[in-house]
């Protein structure tokens, strides 16, 4: 599960304050752009974000991408040009961000979280994406390099699919899908672990599946609160009257809002099951603890009556002295009788607890 970030050094600053809220970042920023139509087709690498305001009055669509918000005069450039609100800029830098949409009238706003499982760490990783959709450009902002976005590069490339004929809103709405369809890998793996823990739940109830249990639970209220503000997000792009959002994107949208619905309903029931897991856990502990004490009163019960017969034989007195005395000290086979006394005793009690299935 991701470590939650501090936002601490923000407080006291006037809104619009351009302070990047996350992990320290010393690598360069990466400025990626792609301009297409159903004719015309360029991508490259920019050195300088003034290298992409040109592409602004352009009227193919064009996709800026940038990877890195920890550069704030970038993003102070970039947001002077295309005339970007400084509260959006800032929610730009701060990635703890919840999914949200808002409408700034030339432009829309879209924050989202994309989820990336890591395969040697064994668990989630969170990303902040941050999406402006204009007339004619799409603006992403990406905390780090890598994303999930590389199919949609390759539709373009090719020019494969409905993306090429489509305007900037179809872009934005491929960038959501991206992110919406990996969050079913996600359940993927995490379904998959799931099986493996109940199995491990029921036959070998350790220390360590409590854990693994444990951390699931927290993946899933983590996979929650990511996908049930995007359903709003969603829900705010279909109903909006914007002419950004063209009526036959509205179809692709609601399919979305589907796709959106499924996941929500894939952590509900994982949430349950491990809830389920939890308290299945706890009562194979509960019953491997009163098979264990059954076995212990079984055996304590046994030898109650035989360290009785053991303990009046031995106790210390004085025959000669005493009034009554024990014919059977004296008698030749007085020790081998206790013992047989004894053993049908203890076999008569075994025997009677067998009967009542008690064993």
């Amino acid at each position: 599960m991701p470590k939650l970030t501090k936002a601490s050094k923000k407080i006291g600053l006037p809104p619009g304050s351009l302070v990047h809220v996350g992990d320290n970042k010393t690598e360069k920023v990466r400025i990626k752009l792609i301009d297409y139509d159903q004719k015309k087709f360029q991508e490259k690498d920019l050195k300088k974000i003034e290298e992409s305001f040109p592409f602004k009055k352009n009227p193919t669509v064009t996709w800026i991408n940038i990877d890195g918000i920890h550069n704030t005069d970038i993003l102070s450039k970039l947001g002077k040009y295309f005339e970007i609100h400084p509260l959006v800029l800032e929610d730009i830098v701060n990635n703890t961000q919840r999914p949200k949409m808002e409408d700034f009238g030339d432009y829309i706003f879209l924050v989202l979280k994309m989820l990336y499982f890591d395969e040697k760490k064994k668990e989630i990783d969170s990303e902040q994406v941050s999406i402006i959709l204009g007339h004619n450009f799409v603006i992403s902002f990406q905390e780090r390099e890598g994303d999930v976005f590389d199919p949609i590069r390759d539709r373009i490339r090719n020019k494969k699919g409905r993306i090429i004929k489509m305007d900037a809103d179809y872009l934005a709405y491929s960038l959501i899908d991206a992110v919406v369809d990996n969050y079913f890998i996600i359940l993927e793996r995490a379904g998959e672990k799931i099986e493996d823990l109940e199995d491990a739940v029921v036959k070998d109830p350790k220390p360590e599946v409590l854990q693994k249990v444990h951390k699931l639970k927290k993946d899933m209220i983590f996979l929650r609160k990511s996908v049930w503000p995007l359903r709003e997000l969603i829900s705010g792009l279909q109903r909006s009257e914007s002419k950004l959002i063209k009526k036959t994107t509205g179809v692709y949208l609601r399919d979305i809002y589907d796709h959106t619905i499924q996941v929500i309903d894939s952590v509900e029931t994982f949430r349950d099951m491990l809830s389920g897991m939890h308290d299945t856990y706890l009562s194979s502990i509960s019953n491997r603890m009163n098979d264990v004490m059954k076995v212990l009163t079984i055996f304590a019960s046994v030898f109650i009556p035989l360290t009785f017969v053991a303990g009046i034989y031995g106790m210390n007195f004085n025959p000669e002295v005493s009034a009554l005395n024990m014919p059977e000290l004296n008698w030749e086979f007085g020790y081998i009788s206790v013992w047989v006394v004894m053993i049908l005793i203890g076999v008569s009690m075994l025997f009677y607890f067998r009967r009542k299935k008690w064993l």
